[in-house]
């Protein structure tokens, strides 16, 4: 189709003949549907939508071609040029029907030739690329320029053969002040026309398009395309090329005129309607302002409620910040208590074991002198009498004895001072068994919370909802399908941390802190809602990890916080720094945190100097930083978190960060139950080492009291000659005073127990008492704390309270202005149209009746009026002013009856031809992907083009050689050669779609290697071999000597301008007799 330069218009006869010669050369075209359907918007198709018979017919279609043998209307029979450019005088330059190629060095004038045709066929100069006005081809020290162009017009299709005959001569003169002249005269010369209008209809009737890139492709442009990596600009260049974009512009604009036309019909309203309007819009404005007063009322009231609510939250909050203060203040008296007791029990325990080991002592002792007393009732009884050597030997024996019961006696002591080390040691390693088992409980609780959020990390990359719980997608799902099925009034909206997106990512673990468990929670709008969606998440949430449901009435728009949010020219708010997707979700964290009034600040020391040092900006109750730790006016708490669990983007570099957290838990989990075993080990070796030694202690002691037992026998022999029961009874006395220093100091030890018992117990009251304290005030805490969160709710309810009131007086207030604008709107409306009224009758008439008894009475009374002047006046004279006037209603009413019915077959005819567009794009589409798949096969290149039209984008990919089919890669990949061979077979297949007499492209194969250009060389030609009825025209600065000397083709090789030349020489190949061909 060929659509006019300039204007937008329907597409016109000439246009509709083109249609005819495309189909009668190309095949038939699909006869448009007649189905109906707004044109409201366009309805996008996808390119690989065809069924079987359209795919059929679309291949046998992209396989017909015509049986033309020549060119007979609008190629280029020769074109001659004076003073163009820098070159006084070229051609004429006689082309062939079929295939020309225009050869020749650098600065030879081919590209002149081509911008000589763009140019002498009335096309732009800015289109050449060559230069922004036509005064700038006139050659230098030249006055004008001249171009003269011959067409073709034979046959059937000829343009007025009447006048013109088999051809059509274009002169065109160009001045050196950039003015043109035309001239199209007859294959005789006589000159039919000077119009460029003229000049139009030809190119019109021919189908020539010299600014559309596929009739002529300049080498400026053909650089810009081959080079092109943008998918919008391949589809403009195909949308331009098929004229579809044109077009699609006529259906714009055609569409726009007849809703203008439809709006130009509507009439006007009645001054009574506008009356009565007016009225009912003062009573509206009435009856609302009566009603301003109980919303001023209710806002008061809701203020006073706020700051009561406001009152006792904060005397609350004292009271539980005053226990908090004396809970921490105990906190160091505790520790010091528990030390203490720690202490003092210990120093029981040292006395109780000093105690026990001298009754051991006493019992020892006792056994002894009971001993004692009996060996020397034995000797007393003696009657026997030994001989010298004998006792000799018998002393010796005893010495031995002794000595070696001395030696005993040492290792006896040294072995219990070695079993009260093996206690102590044994005591100190239980004590940090159960401190490494408390350790590794704590860090095996850790590990198992670490795993489950890694996994729902992991799992969060296909399911974003399962960051915020593995069992939230069922339970969404869930809430859908009950959605669905009208269980739920409102769909509940959650989890409110789903519709959160950060603006800065190192802020997330402060939003985190400052929202805690909202990130998870659900909102509701009623409590009917709450009560389904508690037993959806019985069925799928574990118990007591449900998420927090809030209440609260869902609105489509942000509560207006400006008034009431903080502001700081550096650090954002909590409501600032995100991107919300859903208003429910921004309003219910207003009501339930208050965001617009916390400060993010990502460094800790400034957010102490802004909150703390210095006044906190206005409406700032709190902030926090970048670490989580949250900072009020003169307190400060650290997180507990590290990194941000739910809010992070880089959910990779979580899960990276979060792998090497569980590994190190691993590997210090493996130290501690290392360090364990080893306490263990230490625990049995240092038990069993006990054992050994008190085992030990008994032998040594059964042998001394065996060894005492001896000495007593070989003492007692000899009692009467050696005076040993003299030293006996010396050792009973003795052994009687070390029982009585043995019982004074058990009687000691005892005295001592019971002072450290009594201290031991001062010092456990001391810390009870303390713990009671605590405890108590903890105690004392928790109604405090409960009085505080109801105090918080009560509090934002009635500050959401306060902003519905707020936001419907501010309603109410806007309804009123707008009614009041309203009314002077209508108010200016009604004195306009009672001016006009006042001028048909000055006095106005109050009337009761409608417009319809008013106009059936006026008729009557015009019948009247006209009877009577019938009766009194001019009869002819009246009679010709009533036909004058119903003759022009008459004609006006027709004409809008025309209008509308017009507009009707209108609306009809351009639904079915946007259908036919959007049909003729697909097809269109379709066949540009045959072509292009069966060229790049030609170079076993695999490729594929894919249409966006929605988008406006045309992307193509290529893959070079016989490879896989899935590996297919942008053209950006492809080098220069490969890139400019896509792009010819792209050129091509745009060819194979598009009609226009003659093809010309400057310097296609510039960026081609020999084999490249080869292979294009030769499908350009088999192309043109198929098409035989066009003309194409190449120009290339590589020798074309190596292509055979045939028929069809024509080269023009130009010869280098010689200094002083005026005329190019060229050299024809292939001349024939044109009337032959």
């Amino acid at each position: 189709m060929r659509v006019g330069h300039k204007g937008k218009r329907a597409p016109s006869d000439a246009q509709e003949r083109n249609v005819v010669m495309a189909k009668r050369k190309e095949g038939s075209f699909l006869t448009p549907t007649s189905s109906k359907r707004p044109r409201q918007e366009f309805i996008e198709h996808s390119d690989d939508d065809f069924n079987e018979e359209e795919w059929s017919n679309l291949q046998n279609d992209s396989s017909v071609h015509s049986q033309v043998t020549s060119g007979e209307v609008g190629i280029i029979e020769s074109i001659k040029l004076k003073n163009f450019m820098c070159h006084s005088m070229l051609g004429p330059f006689e082309f062939g029907s079929n295939v020309n190629f225009i050869v020749g060095n650098n600065g030879s004038g081919k590209s002149a030739v081509l911008t000589a045709l763009i140019v002498g066929l009335g096309g732009k100069a800015i289109v050449t690329n060559r230069g922004s006005s036509v005064k700038g081809f006139v050659k230098d020290g030249q006055s004008s320029a001249d171009i003269t162009i011959i067409l073709r017009n034979r046959g059937e299709d000829a343009y007025r053969p009447e006048h013109y005959g088999n051809s059509i001569t274009v002169k065109q003169h160009i001045s050196l002040e950039g003015h043109r002249t035309y001239k199209l005269q007859s294959s005789t010369g006589a000159i039919i026309s000077a119009k460029k209008e003229e000049l139009t209809a030809v190119l019109d009737h021919f189908n020539i398009q010299v600014d559309n890139p596929v009739s002529v492709l300049t080498q400026e442009m053909s650089k810009q395309f081959l080079q092109s990596k943008n998918e919008g600009d391949k589809y403009k260049f195909f949308m331009k090329a098929t004229q579809l974009e044109q077009m699609e512009e006529d259906y714009t604009y055609i569409m726009a005129t007849k809703s203008r036309t439809s709006d130009q019909i509507e009439q006007g309203e009645e001054v009574r309607d506008t009356e009565k309007e007016v009225k009912t819009i003062k009573d509206d404005i009435d009856s609302k302002e009566a009603r301003t007063k109980k919303f001023v009322e209710k806002v008061n009231e809701w203020k006073d409620k706020v700051n009561v609510a406001e009152e006792n939250h904060r005397t609350i909050q004292e009271k539980l910040e005053k226990l908090t203060e004396e809970a921490q203040n105990l906190q160091p008296s505790c520790r010091i208590s528990k030390t203490d007791v720690q202490a003092k029990r210990k120093a029981y325990n040292d006395a109780e074991v000093a105690h026990n080991r001298a009754q051991a002592d006493l019992k020892r002792l006792g056994k002894d002198h009971e001993h004692l007393c009996q060996k020397i009732k034995e000797l007393k009884n003696s009657a026997e009498r030994i001989s010298e050597p004998e006792r000799l030997e018998k002393q010796k024996r005893i010495d031995h004895l002794k000595e070696q019961l001395r030696t005993l006696c040492d290792q006896d002591k040294s072995t219990n001072q070695e079993l009260e080390q093996f206690r102590h040691t044994i005591y100190t390693y239980k004590e940090d068994s159960v401190r490494l088992k408390k350790e590794e409980c704590e860090l095996r609780r850790k590990m198992d919370s670490q795993a489950q959020q890694l996994k729902e990390l992991k799992e969060s990359k296909t399911n974003r909802l399962k960051r915020f719980g593995e069992h939230l997608p069922a339970l969404c799902e869930a809430i859908k399908i009950a959605h669905q099925q009208k269980q739920f009034t409102y769909k509940p909206v959650g989890p409110l941390g789903a519709f959160l997106h950060l603006k800065d990512a190192e802020l997330a673990l402060a939003v985190e802190s400052c929202l805690k468990g909202l990130v998870q929670a659900f909102c509701c709008d009623n409590h009917r809602d709450e009560r389904m969606l508690q037993s959806l998440m019985s069925k799928y949430c574990r118990p007591h990890f449900r998420p927090q449901i809030i209440v609260s009435k869902f609105q489509n728009k942000v509560y207006d916080v400006k008034a009431r949010a903080v502001f700081h020219p550096n650090f954002p708010s909590v409501l600032t720094a995100l991107e919300i997707d859903d208003p429910v979700v921004a309003n219910c964290l207003i009501d339930m945190r208050g965001i617009e009034t916390i400060l993010l600040i990502k460094n800790n020391a400034e957010a102490r100097r802004v909150m703390q040092q210095n006044k906190p900006p206005p409406n700032c109750k709190e902030a926090f930083t970048g670490a989580g730790d949250q900072v009020y006016q003169r307190r400060y708490y650290s997180s507990e978190n590290s990194r941000p669990r739910f809010l992070s983007q880089d959910v990779e570099e979580d899960i990276r960060h979060l792998d090497e957290e569980v590994k190190n838990k691993h590997i210090h989990l493996s130290k501690l139950q290392q360090e364990l075993r080893h306490v263990e080990n230490e625990i049995r070796k240092n038990n069993s080492l006990l054992i050994n030694h008190q085992q030990h202690q008994k032998d040594i002691q059964t042998t001394i009291r065996k060894i005492n037992v001896e000495i007593a026998d070989l003492e007692s022999v000899e009692e009467h000659q050696s005076g040993v029961i003299p030293t006996l009874e010396e050792e009973v006395k003795i052994t009687q005073q070390n029982m009585e220093d043995v019982k004074l100091r058990i009687h000691t030890y005892k005295k001592t127990m019971e002072q450290l018992k009594s201290i031991q117990q001062e010092a456990e009251q001391k810390l009870e008492e303390i713990k009671r304290k605590i405890v108590q005030i903890q105690e004392e805490a928790v109604p405090l704390q409960e009085g505080l969160n109801q105090a918080e709710c009560e509090l934002e309810r009635s500050k959401n309270n306060l902003r519905h009131y707020e936001d419907k007086e501010k309603e109410h207030l806007k309804s009123i202005n707008a009614l009041k604008n309203n009314l002077a709107s209508k108010e200016k409306e009604l004195a306009e149209m009672i001016a006009k009224a006042s001028q048909i009758h000055l006095e106005r008439i109050e009337v009761t009746r409608t417009f319809k008894s008013l106009h059936t009475e006026i008729e009557s009374l015009r019948e009247k009026i006209k009877s009577e002047r019938e009766r009194t006046g001019d009869k002819e004279e009246i009679i010709r002013q009533f036909q004058e006037a119903k003759e022009k209603y008459q004609s006006t009413e027709s004409q809008v009856r025309s209008l509308k019915k017009f507009i009707k077959v209108l609306e009809e005819v351009m639904t079915q031809r946007f259908d036919a567009y959007v049909l003729f794009r697909r097809f269109l589409a379709m066949r540009c992907k045959i072509y292009f798949n069966s060229l790049l096969n030609q170079r076993q290149f695999s490729g594929k083009m894919q249409f966006d039209h929605k988008n406006g984008k045309l992307s193509i990919t290529v893959q070079p050689g016989d490879t896989n089919k899935a590996l297919l890669d942008d053209m950006k990949s492809l080098s220069g050669g490969e890139r400019s061979f896509s792009t010819v077979c792209f050129i091509l297949s745009i060819w194979s779609i598009t009609e226009s007499p003659f093809r010309c492209l400057d310097e296609f194969d510039v960026f081609m290697d020999m084999v490249n250009r080869r292979i294009s060389m030769d499908m350009m030609l088999h192309m043109a071999q198929s098409q035989c009825y066009r003309q194409f025209i190449l120009i290339t600065p590589q020798n074309m000597s190596s292509l055979p000397s045939n028929r069809i083709v024509r080269i023009l090789r130009m010869s280098d301008p010689e200094r002083g030349q005026t005329t190019l020489n060229f050299h024809h190949r292939g001349d024939e007799d044109e009337g032959e061909e």
